[in-house]
């Protein structure tokens, strides 16, 4: 296996100015406190491909709901490797838990990004069986899988990313 990325937490005043931009009605001494218990993605088995992501805050979600969870977490990996992010397997044969982005797709260049390269993730439960989906605090809810990509031999791609979701197309 190759060893070629690492987690970090975003900066406290990155994570409190996205989540108060997500998820309203938190006291700054409750969005601290959810920060100080934010766990870098981890693999549960050696044979485990993906790296769970746990939710920073306990949710519930209709069938139809939409929330946008701050994870707190940013990546810096080696070039020429991307982070795929997926509802954790359970979830989406559960309750059709998906990504609004259908997959999260991680650029290696996201991590230097002007919003520290924090990771979002808009999730709807799309539950057609009237199922609440109900995440606790701490409990995986994303799964990272790491792939390496190649490129076309005349790519000659210079730009420099700043931003997140369609930053680089502009």
């Amino acid at each position: 296996m190759k060893r070629i990325a690492k987690f970090h937490k975003v900066s406290e005043e990155r994570f409190r100015e996205d989540f108060m931009d997500s998820i309203p009605g938190f006291t700054n001494t409750e969005i601290h406190q959810l920060y100080e218990e934010i766990k870098l993605p981890a693999r549960a088995t050696k044979g485990s491909a993906g790296y769970d992501f746990v939710s920073p805050l306990t949710f519930n979600l209709r069938p139809g709901e939409t929330i946008k969870i701050p994870t707190g977490i940013r990546v810096e990996m080696e070039e020429g490797w991307v982070l795929c992010l997926y509802p954790r397997s359970g979830l989406g044969f559960k309750y059709r838990l998906q990504l609004n982005n259908t997959v999260g797709v991680i650029d290696s260049d996201y991590f230097y990004s002007d919003n520290e390269g924090h990771i979002m993730a808009r999730i709807t439960n799309d539950s057609n069986e009237d199922k609440v989906l109900r995440i606790e605090r701490g409990s995986g809810f994303l799964q990272g899988i790491f792939s390496e990509y190649g490129i076309t031999v005349d790519d000659e791609a210079d730009g420099i990313r700043n931003g997140g979701f369609g930053s680089t197309s502009k």
